[in-house]
């Protein structure tokens, strides 16, 4: 890990955009609901392929971590490269499916109730709060600021696996419901 330089220049110029994304996407999540939008497209695909890159991402992450433990950190970058890019992909879809489809209601009403809204509301919440310590950590990560990226990814992997993980449980439970 020391044959790399530390950059805080490339930081430097790129946490703006993490904000500013940050900002962005959140807004529009938080929107996207009161927004619909004819897309003259089908869409009823789009959750199961949600599901499928929600599940690469997971395992992706696992992956990451594997590499990092081995200190293979050039397999450990660029497999965090692909859970970013099957990240930036599923919020994509997510986005468009959900301004182009009324929301599924979760039709069941036994015990599994109250396990589906607290599994769907620790996903939501934690998916927007870790979303920006998720770029935050890319950026230092690949700007090769170490100790900062260490420190933040201890609480922000599991966080981002957490959801990464609960997002094909979600549809999994709902599955039925659609």
């Amino acid at each position: 890990m020391t044959n790399f330089k530390e950059n805080p220049g490339l930081a430097k110029k790129l946490m703006p955009w993490a904000y500013i994304i940050s900002v962005l996407v959140i807004g529009l999540v938080a929107i996207m609901g009161m927004v619909k939008v004819d897309t003259g497209l089908n869409l009823k695909a789009l959750p199961p392929f949600h599901s499928v890159l929600n599940s690469i991402t997971f395992c992706l992450l696992l992956l990451a971590l594997y590499f990092i433990k081995q200190k293979n950190v050039k397999a450990h970058k660029n497999t965090i490269f692909l859970a970013m890019i099957t990240s930036a992909i599923f919020l994509g879809s997510y986005v468009l499916y959900h301004i182009g489809t009324d929301p599924t209601k979760y039709c069941k009403h036994d015990w599994t109730r109250p396990i589906y809204f607290t599994i769907l509301n620790t996903h939501i919440l934690l998916a927007g709060v870790v979303f920006p310590f998720i770029l935050i950590s890319f950026i230092r990560g690949i700007s090769y600021q170490i100790e900062k990226h260490k420190k933040l990814v201890k609480w922000v992997f599991p966080v981002w696996l957490y959801v990464s993980l609960t997002g094909p449980v979600i549809y999994l439970m709902l599955k039925s419901c659609y």
